[in-house]
């Protein structure tokens, strides 16, 4: 076993309190303030307050609870647990939300104007509507026409009406496509089942997704270091897992005890040591260059994969 191996985890219960816990978990894995609020999406101003138990420095209780859990959650630690052990430091009534630090709320001072004159407008729009009924009650009645008038007005003739002749049809008129159910061009191809239409299409999607995740970088290609290198030393190690681009590397142990957790930066590499059960996971599987035997084998396959598995 190689000097890899780490020493006791710290647990939420280390510490004089929650912020201690959390700090120290996260200085055992390797990962600044900064790592885990890009992880967080959270301010590193709130995880250092969290840290230092500095609650005046902090937004309303529910949010801070949030930040706990999703702290504790990042470095592999029960959320729940966090968060009860938070309110035992920290024992007080939920009150209402409150803006974060630093934001005050102050009313404009147009407003009173634009109520103002809405309400001008809305009494003056009553009073139109009241001054128009007075007058058209006040108006005389519409002349009627005479009844000796009504009595020559023309009647319809009596009996069937001549029409014309119906037009022809527009000379440019063309017969839309015929609709085609989707799939069954498939389903016919298929020897007339559903079943093998729905296998066909499974199988094309499966070979697009496969050949999206391919590299650009050849198969057999050698290892060239372009950043730092973390992990066991070349001699020991048979898979080199190298970032393309920013991403987050988490190696367990066959007992989950984690041996390396860090945010790799393009470039850095890390090479697995010679233990059996090891278990690797990564935020974006598709940044992580395979190595085996110093030698461009592929994309690491899923977000969670086995040392075994990389190296077979």
């Amino acid at each position: 076993m190689d000097s890899l191996v780490p020493t006791e985890e710290p647990s939420l219960h280390h510490g004089p309190d929650i912020g201690a816990a959390l700090k120290a978990a996260r200085e055992f894995r390797g990962l600044s303030l900064q790592d885990v609020a890009d992880q967080t999406r959270i301010r590193r101003t709130y995880l250092a307050a969290v840290e230092d138990m500095r609650l005046e420095e902090l937004p309303s209780r529910p949010f801070t609870l949030g930040y706990v859990k999703a702290y504790a959650k990042l470095l592999g630690l029960d959320p729940d647990e966090a968060v009860a052990r938070f309110k035992d430091a920290a024992p007080e009534a939920e009150d209402d939300l409150r803006a974060p630090v630093g934001v005050r709320k102050e009313r404009d001072p147009r407003m009173g104007a634009i109520m103002a004159g809405a309400a001008l407008i809305v009494t003056a729009i009553i009073l139109w509507n009241i001054a128009q009924r007075a007058i058209s009650e006040e108006a005389p009645p519409p002349p009627t026409a005479p009844q000796s008038a009504m009595a020559a007005a023309p009647t319809a003739p009596a009996g069937p009406m001549s029409v014309g002749a119906p037009l022809p049809a527009p000379t440019e008129a063309s017969t839309p496509p015929v609709y085609e159910t989707p799939g069954l061009e498939a389903a016919a191809q298929a020897g007339g089942s559903a079943d093998a239409a729905m296998a066909a299409g499974k199988a094309r999607r499966e070979a697009e997704a496969a050949a999206a995740v391919q590299s650009d970088t050849p198969v057999g290609a050698a290892f060239v270091a372009k950043g730092p290198i973390h992990g066991a030393p070349a001699a020991s190690s048979a898979v080199t897992l190298q970032a393309r681009r920013q991403t987050m590397l988490i190696v367990r142990g066959g007992d989950s005890a984690i041996y390396f957790a860090r945010s790799l930066a393009p470039g850095e590499a890390y090479r697995l040591p010679a233990s059996k059960g090891l278990t690797v996971e990564a935020t974006d599987p598709r940044a992580i260059d395979v190595f085996v035997g110093g030698r461009f084998k592929s994309l690491m396959p899923a977000p969670q994969t086995t040392a075994a598995a990389l190296a077979g």
